[in-house]
């Protein structure tokens, strides 16, 4: 059973041992627990429901009930946590609808425009910017639920494309891959939970696409609904035939229409698969071993360099005091002392391919003053990839919040961003008297640059309007030092809520206009997901 108040399944759990609480309390101090809401009370916070099925198929499933519309109201900001947690729910959706098919997709918008009710594309709810928050309205909101579009529609062995129900989960849409000897490779954070259709929605990035690619190269094309009518794009392996298509759909966060099936270019299944890590006595050692492998490419599906900080952190909250402090003592006797950084290396592929490659790799980092500690890190933390994530449900309960936010910036751009990223949230907390306990790694790597992406945790202070300003504080500072930096302000969240006030600043007041003449065209009447990626007067946190 998902959490309806925070990530994921309800039965697994990430401990937080007495060592890593101690950690944080000499970081940051030690936080104080409070009572979550109960979900009965939550529910019967919402306001009732002011959508009727009248007119509907009745072979399209709509909910009006209230945990039905809770579950699906908001997503994985901190602002959505903080309404969840306290129980300050405030706006939720009128309505849950689960269609079948892309046919019933078609109805409810034909349905919505008649009636002139919003509609919200929701596939796993994993958003951490705000994507499928319903907004205060005065027009009846519908959520709509793609669960029941999950299937494989179409492999085809010798193109290598596989086409899918847009609301697909990444387990699933692997599983079925794998069952003909292929995958996608599409590894987000989120990917227990996440969907096809939600990754190309927000330009999504996986943990290895090194080898496999962002979402971007992975879409190859797909149906949309759209309330102009029904936008096909054919899966061509190239075109030179104008603007493309599948540009207008990436990044749209369902406001250009909803997406109810995609075509992406699949992988053979690796063969193999190892993970290694590799320490540098310094973070600027690290980052130019990074680069020197982003730029030579020596076929790794995987780089990730986390900075000293995060790299104690790493260490502390791992547990086996005894084999950390072994490690460390190691580590000091080949000069990777207080300073140092860990680099994560992975290599898919055949077997001698990704040996191969991994070879090549290691050697580079020894030019740098690499030491290499083997692949037990490098599998750890592949067995724990999309469990880390649970460290947020942990640390809530010992009095503490966590937050991201990630950028991409050019090589030369890359230390000052980090320094000022988490020197802005450090102040941002300051004025409540807070310290910040922050770290960041890159996360993608590109001959170009790379993502940087920084994690915040700091203290709750029990109650909504307090936390939530200390979240704003700090989400208006970080993000005015990405841009001040020269960064995106999304290099795999997307938009949503949370980035919008900062989305003209990358793309100009005329690329501005060009976004809303798009949306105009195929949502004249601004029905799909108001308030989501361009500010227009609806999106309030």
């Amino acid at each position: 059973m998902r959490r309806w108040n925070g990530w994921g399944d309800e039965s697994v759990a990430y401990a937080l041992h007495d060592d890593a609480l101690g950690f944080l309390a000499g970081r940051i101090g030690s936080g104080a627990p409070f009572a979550d809401a109960p979900f009965d009370a939550a529910c019967a916070s919402l306001a009732p429901s002011r959508l009727q099925a009248t007119g509907l198929p009745a072979h399209i499933a709509l909910a009006t009930d209230a945990p039905t519309r809770l579950r699906h109201a908001l997503g994985q900001s901190l602002p959505d946590w903080l309404r969840l947690r306290y129980g300050r729910i405030g706006t939720a959706p009128d309505g849950v609808a689960f269609p079948e098919s892309g046919e019933d997709v078609r109805i409810l918008l034909d349905w919505a425009a008649a009636r002139g009710v919003s509609l919200i594309a929701h596939g796993g709810g994993t958003s951490v910017a705000g994507h499928v928050t319903a907004q205060a309205s005065p027009r009846p909101v519908l959520t709509v639920s793609l669960a029941r579009l999950a299937g494989m529609l179409h492999l085809d062995r010798e193109a290598q494309l596989a086409t899918f129900g847009a609301g697909v989960f990444g387990p699933d849409l692997e599983a079925q891959l794998r069952a003909h000897g292929y995958v996608l490779g599409h590894y987000p954070q989120s990917f227990e939970y996440s969907t096809l259709g939600g990754w190309i929605a927000t330009r999504s990035s996986g943990q290895q696409s090194l080898r496999y690619g962002r979402i971007e190269q992975l879409f190859a094309g797909g149906r949309v609904e759209t309330p102009r009518g029904t936008l096909e794009i054919p899966p061509f392996p190239a075109s030179a035939a104008g603007t493309d298509l599948r540009e207008i759909v990436l990044g749209s966060e369902g406001r250009v229409g909803i997406i109810t099936q995609a075509t992406v270019r699949v992988t053979m299944a690796p063969e193999y698969e190892a993970f290694h890590a590799v320490f540098f006595a310094s973070w600027a050692d690290g980052a130019r071993a990074a680069r020197a492998l982003a730029q030579s490419r020596p076929g790794l599906s995987l780089l990730r360099l986390s900075n000293p900080v995060e790299t104690v952190t790493m260490l502390a909250l791992a547990g086996h005091r005894r084999l950390v402090a072994l490690l460390e003592r190691w580590l000091r006797l080949r000069g990777c002392g207080d300073g140092k950084c860990m680099l994560l290396l992975g290599a898919s592929g055949t077997r001698d391919g990704a040996r191969a490659a991994m070879r090549t790799a290691l050697g580079t980092c020894r030019q740098y003053r690499g030491v290499h500690v083997g692949r037990k890190l490098g599998e750890k933390w592949r067995q724990g990839r999309f469990r880390n994530v649970y460290l947020r449900n942990a640390a809530w309960q010992h009095g503490y919040a966590i937050d991201t936010v990630e950028t991409a910036v050019d090589w030369p751009r890359v230390g000052a961003t980090m320094d000022a990223v988490e020197a802005a949230a450090a102040d941002a907390l300051a004025q409540y008297g807070e310290r910040v306990h922050a770290y960041t790694h890159l996360s993608h790597l590109y001959p170009q640059g790379a993502s940087v992406y920084s994690t915040f945790v700091y203290r709750l202070a029990g109650d909504y309007e307090e936390d939530l300003a200390r979240w704003r504080t700090l989400k208006n500072a970080v993000s005015q030092a990405i841009v001040a930096s020269g960064g995106t302000i999304s290099h795999q969240h997307g938009v949503g809520l949370d980035h919008a006030p900062w989305l003209e600043a990358e793309k100009g007041a005329g690329g501005m206009a060009a976004i809303r003449a798009v949306l105009r065209h195929f949502d004249p009447d601004g029905l799909l997901n108001p308030g989501k990626l361009v500010a227009d007067g609806e999106a309030v946190r």
